[in-house]
């Protein structure tokens, strides 16, 4: 192996049901929202009719206000259907609400009270520190229990209607773990030959232009068909080229030089790369087989993949189970 394109990095070496999750997430997000005034203010016109219910312009400014908010923190570049956005939130929160009606779904007082319990617990607040955070957000104490009261009614409504319809077979998750073993201590290993051309750095610009002419003889003949261990141990300043035809042997991304790393992770297998310069000279790479190297076994992460999976599902059948509530309701936009 040839020293010069290595780096000394070489040698480097579910428990929670579902529904308590989300539970958690949702009444964690309900601290970070920004809540609208309690006082009542006077209705200035109808933005929609969703099933002879209204929401209102006034409901359409909140919502759109929250939005602007919500873009401002992540890199939107275009804001503005933003109100047509707020429009539709507000319509499919108006169906979600008449469908927990209609399904009579009901949340305990006992089981709002576990819910902001374990709010507590997870950020390590008192009932003082909780109250003295809403306040911040101009919100009640009361005002959150209801509005957490409302989110766990979605929560049922949820998983009822879709979650409950949703299966994560075993062979998804074992075909989810093949195509991401690198998410799971995978790494990708590579076996390689290279073609070294030493560069006199004394030589200045001169010495380069002379060297990549001749590596670009030398790259077109390896192009061309030519054996590529034979043309390493005929060209190659690499001194171990002679016997091993400018093998790299197998090895990790990051244990190249950056330059060789990332242009061998770029390759498919039997490839060869452009001239790739490096500090060390200039390099031809071959790439000659990539394989997936095992990290975690399945066993050990397949809790977790089937959460991934089962969210994904989810978050699918519920954008269409949104779709076809939409599709059967009676709705005016004004």
């Amino acid at each position: 192996m040839s020293p010069a394109v290595f780096t000394n990095r070489q040698q480097r070496n579910r428990e929670s049901t579902m529904s308590k999750i989300l539970i958690g997430i949702t009444a964690l997000a309900l601290l970070a929202l920004h809540p609208y005034p309690a006082t009542a203010k006077p209705v200035s016109g109808i933005a929609a009719i969703v099933n002879d219910e209204i929401i209102t312009t006034q409901e359409l400014d909140k919502e759109y206000l929250q939005l602007q908010k919500e873009a401002d923190k992540a890199p939107v570049s275009d804001k503005s259907g933003l109100r047509g956005a707020a429009l539709n939130r507000l319509v499919e929160k108006k169906l979600i609400e008449q469908k927990i009606r209609e399904l009579d779904i009901k949340v305990t007082d006992e089981e709002v009270r576990l819910a902001i319990e374990d709010v507590k617990k997870q950020n390590n607040l008192t009932q003082e520190n909780l109250e003295q955070a809403l306040a911040a957000q101009g919100m009640t104490f009361a005002q959150y229990r209801g509005q957490l009261k409302e989110q766990l009614e979605r929560l049922r409504l949820m998983s009822q209607e879709v979650r409950s319809k949703v299966q994560v077979g075993e062979r998804e998750m074992r075909d989810y773990y093949q195509a991401n073993l690198a998410s799971y201590g995978g790494s990708e290993l590579y076996s390689a030959r290279h073609i070294f051309l030493k560069v006199d750095k004394k030589g200045g610009a001169e010495e380069l232009a002379k060297a990549q002419a001749r590596a670009a003889e030398v790259l077109a003949k390896a192009r061309a068909g030519e054996d590529f261990a034979a043309l390493a141990k005929k060209y190659s300043d690499d001194p171990a080229a002679a016997k091993d035809g400018g093998d790299l042997g197998t090895f990790k991304r990051t244990d190249m030089l950056p330059e060789i790393g990332d242009t061998v992770a770029a390759l498919k297998p039997g490839e060869v790369s452009a001239v790739v310069q490096s500090p060390a000279g200039l390099h031809i790479i071959k790439l000659e087989q990539k394989k997936q190297e095992a990290g975690r076994p399945f066993e050990e992460v397949k809790d977790a993949i089937e959460d991934v999976l089962y969210k994904k599902k989810s978050d699918e059948r519920f954008a269409q189970w949104v779709k076809e509530l939409r599709a059967g309701a009676a709705i005016e936009l004004r």
